[in-house]
């Protein structure tokens, strides 16, 4: 499956029972995010060195509402703790998964 290009179609593949496997791990990170499985999403960027992947486990951390953590990731993302709501940072998060894991 090619990469969504908005959210229709990123919700359209969550009807499915697993991401499409050619989608970045970044991408399927999220994907397992916004099925309600912060396990697997955590799982797919836990041990992935990319800007992007640090940056979605900050998020992931984040939104578990373990900030101390959640911080450290994202330093290492070279980002700060956004203000703004954990659903405006998907959508950048989402934006730039697509792209692949170029910042």
């Amino acid at each position: 499956m090619k990469l969504p290009i908005d959210f229709n179609e990123f919700d359209v593949s969550l009807k499915a029972e697993t991401p499409p496997l050619n989608w970045p791990e970044t991408l399927q990170a999220l994907w397992w995010d916004a099925k309600g499985d912060w396990e697997k999403a955590h799982a797919l960027v836990d041990n992935r060195n990319t800007l992007l992947a640090q940056w979605i486990h900050a998020y992931l951390h984040r939104k578990e509402g373990d900030l101390w953590n959640a911080d450290y990731w994202y330093k290492k993302a070279g980002k700060l703790r956004p203000s703004h709501s954990l659903n405006e940072e998907f959508t950048v998060l989402f934006n730039k998964a697509c792209l692949g894991d170029a910042l």
